[in-house]
C-alpha cells in the first residue's frame, strides 16, 4: 500500500495565518509533489459540535468558509479528496469500536485534551453556573480523531506540534485493535510537522502563544488588505523598544516571528533593498536605530504578496457557491466508499460480519440439527 495523507480543520470560523503556515501551505506542496498515493482533507464538523452542540448554526455556516479557504489556498479537488466529516457515518461506527479499547484514565492523561478543556472552561460538573460540565463527546474526541485517520489507512498526518499527543493516541489505538483482533487491518500514522519552527505555532497578533478566534488575535486568510494592515500595525513587538534608537529584542517579538514564517530571500530585493536578508534586518533591530513601524510595513508587503493570490482565488470561487458544495458532495461520496471498505475489514477481523460468515452459519446450523 502506498503513502496516504489525512488532515483537516474544525469549521468554527474562517481559517487564519496560523492554519496556513502550520498546515495549509504544506498541504498544497504535498499535493503538488505527487509523492503520495492519495490525499484526504476534511472539514471536521462532528468534532466542532463537541463544544458547539448548542450552536449548530455556527458550524453549518462555517462549512463553506473553510471550503473556500481550502480552495483559495490552492487545494485541488482533482488531486485531493475534500469531504465533510458528518457525511461519513462509518466514522461513527469505527469510533464506537475504538472506544472499547481506550480507558477513561488514558484520555485524562492526553495533554491536548487537558489543554483544550481548560481553554473552553470545561472544568466542572455542569451544576455550578460558573463552571461548564465536560461533554462526553468532547472528552472522547481523540477516539473520533483516530477513526478519521484510520478510515483511509493514513500513513501521514500533517498537523501542528500541539497535535502530537493525539497522533500518539491514535497509534496506540491502532496497535490495540490489530493486537486484540490479531490482524493488520489498520495502519499506524506518522506525524508530519512543519520544518520551519516558527510555523509550528504562530502566535497571535497580541503576542500570546496561540492564534485563536476566541482571543480575537487572528489574521484571517480572507482579510482584505486594509483589515490585515490594521492588524499588523497593532501587532505586539518588544515592549522595551520605546524609542527608535533603543536596542530591540527579536526573540518573542511577534513581527519577527511572522517574518521568520513568511519572509523569503527575494522579498528584500523587491520590498526593502536596504537589507540583503532577514539576518541583516534582525542585526540592525538588535543594535537599535530601527523603528517598529518600518518593520511592520515590510511585513505588510510580504503578507500581501502571499495573500493576494489567495484572495483572488477565493473571490472566483465565491461567484459559484453551488459548485463548491458539489465538490464537497463528490468528495464525501468518495471518502465514504473508502470508509465502508475499511469498516468491512474491521468487522471481518472482529468476527461480527455475521451474514457474510458462511462457516459460522454452517456451524450453527449443524449444531441445532443434532
Amino acid at each position: 500500500m502506498g503513502r496516504i495523507i489525512l488532515t483537516g480543520d474544525r469549521p468554527t470560523g474562517k481559517l487564519h495565518l496560523g492554519h496556513y503556515v502550520g498546515s495549509l501551505r504544506n498541504r498544497v506542496l504535498l499535493q503538488n509533489e505527487g509523492n503520495y498515493e492519495r490525499m484526504f482533507v476534511f472539514i471536521a464538523d462532528v468534532q466542532a459540535l463537541t463544544d458547539n452542540a448548542d450552536n449548530p448554526e455556527k458550524v453549518r455556516q462555517n462549512i463553506i468558509e473553510v471550503a473556500l479557504d481550502y480552495l483559495s489556498c490552492g487545494l485541488d479537488p482533482e488531486k485531493v479528496t475534500l469531504f465533510i466529516q458528518s457525511q461519513i457515518p462509518e466514522l461513527h461506527e469505527m469510533t464506537q469500536f475504538f472506544s472499547n479499547l481506550v480507558t477513561v484514565q488514558r484520555l485524562q492523561r492526553n495533554p491536548t485534551v487537558k489543554t483544550e478543556m481548560a481553554l473552553r472552561g470545561f472544568n466542572g460538573d455542569g451544576e455550578d453556573d460558573n463552571r461548564r460540565g465536560l461533554p462526553v463527546g468532547f472528552f472522547t474526541y481523540p477516539i473520533s480523531q483516530a477513526a478519521d485517520i484510520c478510515f483511509c489507512k493514513a500513513t501521514t498526518v500533517p498537523v501542528g506540534e500541539d497535535q502530537e499527543p493525539m497522533i500518539e493516541q491514535c497509534r496506540e489505538i491502532v496497535r490495540s485493535f490489530n493486537g486484540t483482533y490479531k490482524c493488520d487491518v489498520l495502519v499506524e500514522p506518522e506525524i508530519l510537522l512543519p520544518e520551519n519552527l516558527s510555523c509550528r505555532r504562530l502566535p497571535g497578533t497580541d503576542g500570546k502563544a496561540k492564534m485563536s478566534k476566541s482571543l480575537g488575535n487572528c489574521i484571517y486568510l480572507s482579510d482584505d488588505p486594509k483589515e490585515m494592515e490594521k492588524k499588523v500595525k497593532g501587532m505586539f513587538t518588544d515592549p522595551g523598544h520605546l524609542r527608535v534608537e533603543d536596542p530591540g529584542k527579536v526573540e518573542g517579538n511577534t513581527v519577527f516571528t511572522y517574518l521568520d514564517a513568511f519572509c523569503e530571500p527575494d522579498d528584500f530585493a523587491r520590498f526593502w533593498p536596504d537589507y540583503a536578508n532577514l539576518d541583516e534586518l534582525k542585526d540592525h533591530y538588535r543594535r537599535g536605530g530601527l523603528g517598529d513601524m518600518k518593520c511592520k510595513k515590510f511585513l505588510i508587503q510580504v503578507l500581501n504578496d502571499r495573500l493576494d493570490p489567495i484572495r483572488a482565488r477565493r473571490h472566483a470561487y465565491e461567484q459559484d457557491i453551488p459548485a463548491v458544495y458539489e465538490i464537497l458532495r463528490k468528495g464525501s461520496e468518495a471518502a465514504r466508499a473508502v470508509a465502508a471498505q475499511t469498516l468491512h475489514e474491521m468487522k471481518d477481523a472482529m468476527q461480527i460480519n455475521y451474514f457474510d460468515d458462511a462457516a459460522l452459519i454452517a456451524e450453527q446450523a449443524a449444531k441445532y440439527r443434532q
